[in-house]
């Protein structure tokens, strides 16, 4: 199990049984290296235990992410990450993350 110290997670779950986890971390521009590096820490993850498995679930994927930064002003930068997948590897995430 990997503990997380920036990101929290919220889960939600489509009608097709796909779930997201969705994080949003807002820091100081120093501490941005550190978040990113827990957002590459939960993709090494996932492509090391689901390779070559992301793209659109829709189309049959197992997982894909979506990444997004912005700087609200000098003092703060706000980094947003949904990561959705299968009922399989979202029960995966959760255990490998401590995920409620």
């Amino acid at each position: 199990m990997t503990e997380l110290r920036y990101l929290d997670f919220d889960y939600s779950e489509d009608t097709e049984g796909h779930g997201t986890f969705d994080a949003m971390a807002s820091t100081s521009p120093e501490k941005s290296p550190e978040v990113h590096a827990e957002v590459e820490q939960v993709l090494a993850w996932a492509e090391s235990t689901f390779p070559d498995a992301r793209g659109a679930l829709d189309e049959g994927a197992t997982w894909d992410f979506d990444l997004q930064e912005t700087r609200e002003d000098t003092r703060f930068t706000t980094i947003t990450f949904s990561l959705s997948g299968t009922a399989d590897f979202c029960t995966a995430l959760r255990e490998q993350f401590a995920l409620d």
